[in-house]
C-alpha cells in the first residue's frame, strides 16, 4: 500500500508540474487521474497488488543526497564539455569504458546508466548482463579505471542507499 501512495503522490506531483498549477481543483483532479490510472494499471505496472518497498523512509532520505551527487556530476560533465567545445581543453581521448555493475539489482542498473548518461560527456550505450557490465561513451576515455572508480565511489556512498 505504500508503494501505492508513494506513486499516486509522484503522478498527482508531476501532473501538478505539467499544468504550473497548485489549484486546488487541479491537485484534486490530478490525485483521482493517479488513482484511477495506477489502479487500474497495477496488474500491469506493480505485477498485482503493489507491495510496500522495504525502508522506503531510509531510501527518502538518502535520495537528497543521492540527487545532489548526481546534480554534481552533472555540473563537472556540463564543465568538461563546455571548456571541450570552446577548444580551452584538447579533446584527445573520446572512447567506450565498460563499467561492472557488480551487485546491483536491475533497479539500481537502470539507475546507474539513467544517472550516468543525464551528464554531458558520458552516454550509457549497452549493458552486458552476462559481464555484469554495462559500456559507456566519454569524452575523455585516457583513465578508464578513474571512470569506474567514480561509478563506484558513486554507488557506494550515494546510490545503495536508493535504489541497491
Amino acid at each position: 500500500m505504500n508503494r501505492l501512495i508513494l506513486c499516486v503522490l509522484l503522478v498527482a506531483a508531476v501532473y501538478a508540474m505539467d499544468l504550473a498549477s497548485a489549484n486546488p481543483w487541479d491537485l484534486a483532479f490530478g490525485t483521482l487521474a493517479a488513482v484511477v490510472v495506477l489502479l487500474g494499471g497495477r496488474a500491469f505496472l506493480f505485477g498485482g497488488m503493489p507491495r510496500s518497498v522495504p525502508g522506503l523512509a531510509r531510501r527518502i532520505v538518502a535520495f537528497g543526497p543521492f540527487m545532489w551527487a548526481a546534480w554534481l556530476e552533472i555540473l563537472k560533465g556540463t564543465w568538461v564539455v563546455l571548456l571541450t567545445t570552446l577548444h580551452i581543453r584538447p579533446l584527445c581521448c573520446p572512447g567506450f569504458v565498460r563499467v561492472p555493475f557488480d551487485e546491483r539489482s536491475e533497479v539500481g542498473v537502470t539507475v546507474m546508466a539513467f544517472i550516468s548518461s543525464l551528464s554531458p560527456g558520458e552516454y550509457t550505450v549497452d549493458f552486458d548482463p552476462e559481464k555484469r557490465e554495462i559500456i559507456v561513451h566519454v569524452i575523455d576515455a585516457s583513465d578508464p579505471e578513474a571512470i569506474r572508480r567514480n561509478h563506484r565511489r558513486l554507488y557506494e556512498r550515494y546510490q545503495r542507499a536508493v535504489a541497491p
